[in-house]
Formats: structure tokens, C-alpha cells, sequence
């Protein structure tokens, strides 16, 4: 048997008789497969509370508690009769928001004039509140366009003619976090997992054997061995977790193939290099808690590139997380093509390279 195939071998058996690597490389891809995207099994906030103070009691007002009923995002929890009781309702927490309806709301309207309204939500949790109030300002607003048409009719002025927005979210259709936040996590998971095994097992050795000398087959073997287990992982989660969780999928399969590859490949090179600096296995578990985080934050993907700064932005295209998700999001969520995910691609075969031979040098016989 070859040195690659001898050290192929070895490394698989080592990482099966190894619990701690084996539950890094294996049991927490499928754990977290399962348990990171359970957070936003809802996707988007609905049906959150929303009291209502009407002090007009007219048919308008009436009309447009109903449309605020009819709302995905919004429940109308009550009626209150005054804003104090409105305000001890939202500081319990039973609602989200309060809309006042003032006193002389369609008496106004009818003498054409602006009916009063007034929106207020729950600093507290500025996201659930934002969800409530664009809720309510869209039934609002659309509540507004039906009575200034009918006040338009009683004064005999020409209709104008209608103008419709119709949105359609491209590639996140459910508009919903989950599928904004997941597929990228999901490559940096596979990342931190992948480079996690790798470096303890790297450190097992180290603890054994003293400093870590391979020739240039039994490298090589070494790194495939890990590969399989990353290419593994990344495709679980891009084909199967996103299916069961019903993520945007499959924009570009062949594409994702490869730049499932690069990734894996240049996490596999980065693993080995930063593994050799490691002499106790122990340490890599308080790397990956302090890095994961960060790692993501300059992957681009939650904090736009434009508002980094310029050196920070290019420094981070030194970690593979940072084109490799960027890459991943475009090829299976947007279906980019192998030409529009060009940057990325080019990105991670350098950095497959540049750690790649940064690991022989480091383990050089």
C-alpha cells in the first residue's frame, strides 16, 4: 500500500477510535444540523399582540381593526379603553404595540380633512416591535387609500387611477431569517467542525510523538482523509438540511460541487497549518470559541463589506469562511454562476495552495 493510501487509511482509523474527533467531525455537523436552524423554525415574527385604544367608535375605525386582524404579523390582543390601560397591557407584556385611534377619526376624514392616528411599540424589543408596527402602518396605509377614494367619490373629484406595489423576493422567499442567516452558518459549521478534528488530532499526535514530520504523500493522504469528512459535511447540509428545512436550494449544483471542494480544500490546508502550532489538543476547543464569532461577522454576509474597513476587509479573505460562504450563499441560495461566483472561487483555490504548501513546510520531514 502507498503512503497516501497508508495514511488515507490510518487517519480514518484514527478519527473513529478518537471519540472526541469522531463527535467533532461527525456528531456535530448532524447536532447542529438540527439544532441551530430550530431557532428560526417560524422564519418571520407573526401574530404578535397589538392593543387597540379607539376613542372614536365610527365605522372607520372599526374598519380598520378588522384589516389589522386579517394581518400575518399582527393579533389584535384587545380593546383598552384608555391609554393607561393600554400602557400596563404592553409593560406586562401582553402586547407588542398600542394604536390610538383619536376621538373625531372619521368626522375628520369625512370633512376632508387627516384623521389622527398614533402607532406606538415597545422599545424594549425593537425587533418584535418593528414587526408589529410596519404591520400595522401597511393596514394603515392601505385603510388611508380606501377612504380617501370614497371621500374622492362624495366630493364628485375624478378617481385616480390605482397604483399597485407588488413585491417578490427574489432568492429568500419566505423573506424570513432562517433563510437568510442558516445556509451561512451552515459553511462556517462545517469550517469550524472540520478545522476543530483536524487540529485535535494534530495535537494527539503532537503529544505523542513530539514535533509532526510527514513526507509529501502521507500528507497528502492525511488531508484527503479530512477532506472527505468536510465535502461530507457541507453537502449534508446544502442537500439535506436545506430540504428538510425547506431553505432556497439548488440554484447550482454543479457549481456548488465545486466550490464545495475549494472550501473544504482550503479549510483542510488552514486546519493543518494552525494545527502544527498546537502541542495539547485542549487548546483548539478555546480557539473555535473565540473565533467562530468574529469569523463570521467579516464573512460579509451579516455586516456589509463597504462599511469595513479597507484593510480589515482584505485581511479577511485570508480565512477560508469568508469566500467560502460568500460562494456557497450565491451558488445554491442565488444560483450564481461559476462566473458571478468568480471572486469567490479564485479566493478559495489561493488560499487551498497558499495553506497547503504553508502545511508542508510546517511537517517537512
Amino acid at each position: 500500500m502507498s503512503g497516501f493510501a497508508r495514511a488515507f487509511v490510518d487517519t480514518f482509523r484514527a478519527v473513529f477510535r478518537d471519540r472526541a474527533a469522531l463527535t467533532t467531525l461527525v456528531g456535530a455537523v448532524v447536532l447542529y444540523s438540527f439544532f441551530y436552524p430550530a431557532a428560526y423554525h417560524h422564519q418571520v415574527a407573526s401574530q404578535l399582540p397589538l392593543v387597540v385604544v379607539d376613542q372614536d367608535r365610527s365605522a372607520s375605525s372599526r374598519a380598520l381593526v378588522r384589516r389589522l386582524q386579517a394581518l400575518r404579523a399582527v393579533r389584535v390582543a384587545g380593546m383598552a379603553g384608555s391609554m393607561d390601560e393600554a400602557r400596563v397591557a404592553v409593560e406586562q407584556g401582553d402586547a407588542e404595540a398600542v394604536l390610538l385611534v383619536d376621538a373625531g377619526f372619521e368626522r375628520d376624514i369625512l370633512r376632508g380633512g387627516q384623521g389622527r392616528l398614533a402607532l406606538l411599540g415597545n422599545g424594549a424589543m425593537l425587533g418584535r416591535a418593528s414587526t408589529v408596527l410596519q404591520g400595522a402602518a401597511l393596514a394603515i396605509t392601505a385603510e388611508a387609500r380606501g377612504l380617501a377614494a370614497t371621500q374622492a367619490r362624495f366630493a364628485g373629484a375624478p378617481a385616480a387611477p390605482a397604483l399597485a406595489l407588488v413585491e417578490r423576493p427574489l432568492f429568500n422567499t419566505a423573506e424570513g431569517y432562517g433563510s437568510y442567516v442558516v445556509p451561512g452558518v451552515a459553511a462556517l459549521i462545517v469550517q469550524q467542525t472540520l478545522w476543530l478534528g483536524v487540529v485535535v488530532m494534530a495535537g494527539t499526535r503532537r503529544e505523542r510523538e513530539g514535533r509532526l514530520r510527514f513526507s509529501r504523500p502521507r500528507l497528502a493522504g492525511i488531508a484527503a482523509a479530512f477532506a472527505v469528512f468536510g465535502l461530507l459535511g457541507l453537502l449534508y447540509f446544502s442537500g439535506f438540511v436545506f430540504w428538510l428545512q425547506d431553505y432556497p436550494r439548488g440554484g447550482n449544483p454543479a457549481g456548488v460541487l465545486l466550490g464545495a471542494a475549494l472550501f473544504v480544500l482550503a479549510v483542510v490546508g488552514f486546519a493543518m497549518f494552525v494545527g502544527s502550532f498546537f502541542r495539547t489538543r485542549e487548546r483548539a476547543f478555546q480557539l473555535i470559541v473565540v473565533t467562530s464569532l468574529p469569523m463570521f461577522f467579516l464573512s460579509s454576509l451579516p455586516w456589509p463589506v463597504e462599511a469595513m474597513p479597507r484593510l480589515l476587509a482584505w485581511s479577511a479573505r485570508l480565512l477560508p469562511s469568508t469566500p467560502g460562504i460568500n460562494a456557497m450563499v450565491k451558488l445554491n441560495q442565488m444560483g450564481a454562476s461559476l462566473a458571478e461566483a468568480a471572486p469567490e472561487l479564485v479566493n478559495l483555490a489561493v488560499l487551498a495552495v497558499l495553506y497547503g504548501a504553508l502545511a508542508v513546510w510546517r511537517y517537512r520531514p
